[in-house]
């Protein structure tokens, strides 16, 4: 993780004094754990370079989540990635400079625009180029975005989905870092869970001045406060309204899960398996279907089930619900309790494993559980044209992504013995060259019915 700021011209040399650090000496702190380092690589009259970097500790990184026993982080990039994590390390360090509070005899720096370039990097993010430069754009920056070139002994791919941004402008210190700091998370696609009322603070106080006219205002909220709670605690109200009016709007999500619905509805089961729910989303809706009396909600992530096990009790009382039971379970491993039953889902769960470790888990599901009806959801690669997305993929989780021709090929070989009859489908707005954001395999048993 690192930021590097790069400034040219007259007076380059106040920097250090609106940084708060001598130039002479480097800046070495510990942050729970993680080893905070600054220092300048270049100090002469007309230019200053400053390198501010994070070495994680990946054992605090693991002991400080709330879980200890969720496998998760041994396959994130929170090591490496310049994130909402990254800013939180950093920000003692830079806080004179992001406060705008230098020596009284440096106050008048503090509004003085110098010629900037700030690179930082690797970013991970499901941003696409373009909404990058919609992000800095407005703000006066000129946007430089390269990708990581890869080394790869076998032939995977010719180059990294990893982003490092360059950045350009004439351009205060003190509204530079903290539009980085506000934007950084934005483009995470992990942001970080502590997200309170100093969090809203924070997004008033960086975001003074030049938020309120971005625009990509809204969207900025939303992506700042993930959680729809923390709206209505930010002094903008008609920025609030405006967040909460384009979050209410039905969202892919939403068009997915009320798709699967509808194709369970016409099955008419007695028994749903939801494999990989997650905090439970789906499942919960499962539960007031009609005539269904047993949902097993399986899910590896133990933090992700007490999350769909709060989800499920704040609605057990309602009128025609059936409680999910929740499960950890693997479709690496056999489980008895899940054979026979009417309707196996696999939503948006299959692009998370590895393509050779998937035939595997699909067949046991097929052969072993037996279920009447199988329905899988996974990414439609072809409609990533319509996001604007060039080659990145939807989540940087995700290991593949397949076509409309790739998918319908894989379900088929799976299919050989011919014990299914398959159908095609999709979820989310259709367009007319690239299909559905979503594609859907229904396999239906033969003798079952749908």
């Amino acid at each position: 993780m690192q930021l590097t700021i790069r400034a040219v011209g007259e007076k380059a040399q106040v920097l250090s004094h609106l940084l708060a650090k001598n130039p002479n000496n480097v800046y070495e702190r510990k942050q729970k754990g993680h080893l905070v380092r600054f220092f300048y690589r270049l100090f002469k009259e007309k230019e200053v370079e400053a390198t501010i970097f994070v070495t994680p500790d990946p054992i605090e990184l693991s002991n400080s989540r709330s879980n200890p026993y969720d496998i998760t982080h041994y396959i994130n990039d929170r090591e490496f990635a310049v994130s909402s994590i990254f800013c939180s390390f950093i920000r003692n360090a830079l806080g004179t400079a992001l406060n705008g509070q230098p020596k009284e005899e440096y106050a008048e720096w503090v509004h003085h625009p110098f010629d900037l370039h700030v690179e930082f990097g690797p970013i991970v993010s499901s941003l696409s180029d373009k909404q990058m430069h919609e992000l800095f754009d407005p703000l006066g920056f000129s946007v430089d975005i390269t990708y990581g070139e890869t080394d790869y002994k076998a032939k995977l791919k010719d180059r990294s989905t990893a982003r490092f941004l360059s950045i350009r402008g004439i351009k205060t210190l003190r509204d530079t870092l903290r539009q980085l700091f506000i934007l950084i998370p934005v483009m995470d696609n992990y942001k970080h869970y502590y997200i309170d009322e100093k969090e809203i603070e924070k997004l008033e106080r960086y975001g003074k001045g030049w938020l309120e006219d971005h625009p990509m205002r809204e969207y900025i909220y939303r992506q700042s406060l993930r959680f729809k709670d923390l709206y209505s605690m930010i002094e903008n109200k008609e920025a609030v309204k405006e967040a909460v009016k384009q979050e209410k709007k039905v969202r892919l999500n939403d068009l997915r899960y009320e798709k699967i619905i509808n194709l369970v509805k016409q099955v008419k089961p007695k028994t749903v398996v939801d494999f990989g729910s997650g905090e439970g989303k789906l499942a919960v809706r499962l539960g007031f279907l009609p005539g269904v009396e047993e949902i097993l909600a399986v899910e590896p992530s133990e933090s992700a089930s007490l999350q769909a096990i709060r989800r499920f009790e704040k609605v057990q009382e309602k009128i025609g619900f059936v409680q999910p039971t929740s499960m950890w379970g693997s479709l690496f491993y056999y489980d008895e309790r899940l054979k026979g039953k009417d309707v196996i889902i696999l939503c948006e769960v299959i692009e998370h494993i590895d393509e050779h470790r998937l035939p595997k888990a699909v067949e046991m599901i097929l052969h072993e559980y037996r279920p009447n009806t199988f329905i899988v959801t996974t990414p439609n690669r072809e409609y990533n044209e319509v996001y604007d997305m060039n080659e990145a993929l939807r989540h940087t989780d995700h290991r593949f992504e397949w076509t409309r021709p790739e998918f319908e090929y894989w379900c088929k070989e799976r299919n050989k013995d011919q014990a299914y009859e398959l159908r095609f489908d999709g979820a989310g707005e259709e367009h007319e060259q690239h299909g559905f954001p979503t594609q859907i395999c229904v396999f239906t048993r033969k003798g079952a019915g749908i």
